[in-house]
């Protein structure tokens, strides 16, 4: 059986999640911005928590961790080439190890780019791709400390995944993503329909996290910068992708 999934909307833009495994009663938490939001889903769900992933270093994934330590007693996983500047860890973890929570496995990504040392997790059997701020919804992280080539390859990465694979990433950005999007692909049909989708969700307060991966491959224009109509419409119709990525991050950045 797959994981039950919970979405968590936390300070004013993040996402936690909660991986829970029915035939274990095992439950993953991936990221902490905030203890109280977490803290309630599982009094409600009545699950304990047992495990605990860390994607990265920065406060609003992390600053959530202690209060929940002080009710739970989870193993706490994070990156070994960033244990420095992460919380205290059970399990530190590098590309393409594996972790178990309950029956369920998870691969590893070293996805730097937002980040040095930021991981993402992939569960094959339920399908399920945890982000945070590599690959977002209509978009990818800020580089705060990584070059463009390494987030686009950090983003090949993940995009060669199945198409099926339900993307949870760390933050509700994504019509201003589809916005900016639209201005630089203002043609591209399958984009044109989800901005109106996504339009609808916000307006009435849904999340449009998590996202499928098969519509970002389609939609998202940093999983993109081999479109024809993005190279014409950026007047970069013969640079190579990794100039077309960077072009399209430092235009989002002004954006």
């Amino acid at each position: 059986m797959s994981f039950e999934l919970l979405t968590i909307p936390c300070l004013s833009d993040n996402y936690a999640f909660l991986a829970h495994d029915p035939d274990t009663k095992a439950t993953l938490l991936v990221d902490a911005p905030e203890p109280d939001p977490i803290l309630l889903k599982l009094r409600e769900k009545n699950w304990d928590l047992t495990h605990i992933l860390i994607t990265h270093h920065h406060w609003d994934h992390v600053d959530g961790l202690s209060k929940l330590l002080e009710y739970y007693s989870p193993q706490v996983i994070g990156s070994s080439s960033d244990v420095n500047r992460l919380p205290p860890l059970h399990l530190s973890v590098a590309e393409n190890d594996k972790i178990k929570i309950g029956n369920k496995v998870g691969k590893v990504f070293e996805v730097s780019g937002h980040t040095i040392g930021h991981i993402a997790v992939y569960f094959e059997e339920s399908k399920l791709l945890f982000t945070a701020d590599s690959l977002m919804a209509l978009g990818c992280g800020r580089l705060f400390e990584g070059t463009p080539g390494q987030m686009r390859q950090s983003l090949k990465k993940l995009s060669n995944l199945p198409d099926e694979t339900v993307v949870c990433s760390g933050h509700e950005y994504t019509e201003t993503n589809a916005n900016f999007a639209l201005n630089i692909d203002p043609h591209n049909q399958d984009l044109i329909r989800r901005y109106k989708n996504i339009k609808k969700l916000r307006s009435d307060g849904i999340p449009t996290v998590p996202s499928n991966l098969g519509e970002e491959r389609a939609t998202n224009p940093f999983l993109r910068p081999w479109s024809k109509n993005i190279r014409a419409n950026l007047d970069m119709i013969d640079a190579t992708d990794d100039e077309v990525f960077a072009k399209i991050r430092a235009l989002k950045d002004a954006y």
